[in-house]
């Protein structure tokens, strides 16, 4: 997948989670999205987070236009 691509799918998936904002919370940890429902962070492990939907929705916007700057769990195995 080249950049462009990336960036691209980051921005889709961005765009979905700023139209429904409660539904995700902000990891305090390393700042990335998950679902509302999660316990830690898939990515850290962390477990404070941000459920602030404005919050959540200025954050969607920050990752959607950068590309990804940590490895995802499924990638190191």
């Amino acid at each position: 997948m080249s950049n462009n691509e990336s960036l691209a799918a980051r921005g889709e998936r961005a765009a979905l989670i700023a139209r429904e904002p409660e539904l995700y919370k902000i990891c305090e940890g390393c700042e990335s999205i998950v679902i509302r429902d999660a316990a830690t962070c898939p990515n850290c492990h962390g477990y404070r987070f941000d459920t602030d939907p404005d919050r959540v929705r200025i954050q969607a916007g920050v990752l959607g236009k950068r590309l990804p700057t940590s490895v995802p769990p499924s990638e190191l195995t």
